[in-house]
């Protein structure tokens, strides 16, 4: 009945289904395997089901596909699923097309959302899939994507390509000139750098660290993306000698109102605090923390290019991280 209800009303809210003729009409639920057959009243309401492939439902992305034994109706192939303007919609289906983007070398242990936030530094995604091992479900360590935006498919992949993630260096192009050039995606494995802590003036990333601004207006909040991970953190003397270190150079840009670094406590998950891994700070003024976001942006911290992008007023007060 949930699963019911859900598409019942999504599809009712959407316009692409009578209210007054609901359109799921049976569910089959495979309890062991985690998925269901849904059955709709008629074919174009199943197609248009088709296109919630990607929605949120319960705190999880729904991947919507047909069934393997599926069958088109006689001297018809198959009708391809609508495009839906739906906020958020993310697709878990990445077709072959010349602007789909290959990212290899992903640490395993970084989820879909971590993931997704990387790569959506430089626009909207009109569709997502992390590769995983069919049997355990984790990651294999790459991933597909596009952006809504082609113009944005260069500058992400100029952007993210090498660049150094956990114990691993980033293989991002796109997908039509050869996924796995160099090897197994896994391949990408730690490199001795040696680093220290400490901002670097020079990257050989271009400027497309930094959200575009067409999607995000100038704010007093910048957040500022792969500088630390939720290891680090976990130490208290580590976690103190960070949080000195960027209130630091974050000064030299303005005066900071405020300043977050999220880390779990002892006794949390890595995923229970919102904003883990990421690090948010507040200027008196839109000047100085678009001063701050031109100058980090790119910058090398702890052998790791930082990737920085305004965020709402709101979202910081709320603590929407």
């Amino acid at each position: 009945d949930t699963i019911a209800s859900f598409f019942n009303d999504l599809m009712v809210r959407l316009n692409i289904a009578p209210p007054d003729e609901l359109p799921v009409q049976n569910i089959q639920i495979n309890q062991d395997k985690n998925y269901a057959f849904v059955e709709f009243r008629d074919a174009d309401q199943a197609t248009m089901g088709m296109g919630l492939d990607g929605v949120m439902f319960q705190g999880q992305k729904v991947k919507i596909r047909r069934p393997k034994d599926y069958i088109p109706p006689p001297g018809q192939s198959e009708p391809k699923p609508p495009v839906l303007n739906i906020p958020g919609l993310l697709s878990n289906s990445v077709p072959d097309s010349p602007d789909k983007v290959y990212v290899g070398g992903l640490p395993t242990y970084l989820t879909e959302v971590q993931v997704t936030e990387l790569l959506q530094a430089f626009g909207e995604l009109k569709s997502f899939n992390l590769v995983k091992d069919g049997t355990t479900m984790e990651s294999r360590g790459f991933a597909f994507c596009e952006y809504a935006d082609s113009n944005m498919t260069d500058i992400a992949c100029q952007g993210l390509n090498g660049m150094e993630l956990g114990d691993r260096h980033l293989v991002v192009q796109r997908a039509s000139i050869g996924s796995r050039v160099g090897g197994n995606p896994q391949d990408s494995g730690p490199a001795d750098y040696n680093a220290t802590r400490s901002y670097s003036q020079h990257s050989m990333v271009p400027p497309g660290t930094m959200l575009p601004t067409s999607q995000v207006e100038p704010t007093c909040v910048i957040q500022l993306l792969n500088m630390v991970t939720a290891t680090e953190l976990a130490d208290d003397a580590e976690y103190d000698d960070i949080v000195e270190d960027v209130r630091e150079e974050c000064g030299t840009y303005g005066t900071v109102a405020r300043m977050v670094v999220p880390r779990n406590t002892s006794d949390e998950s890595d995923t229970s605090v919102p904003g883990v891994g990421k690090i948010f700070v507040k200027y008196e003024r839109v000047e100085e923390a678009t001063a701050a976001l031109n100058a980090l942006a790119g910058r090398q911290f702890m052998g790791r290019t930082v990737i920085a992008s305004y965020i709402t007023d709101d979202d910081f007060a709320n603590q929407n991280y």
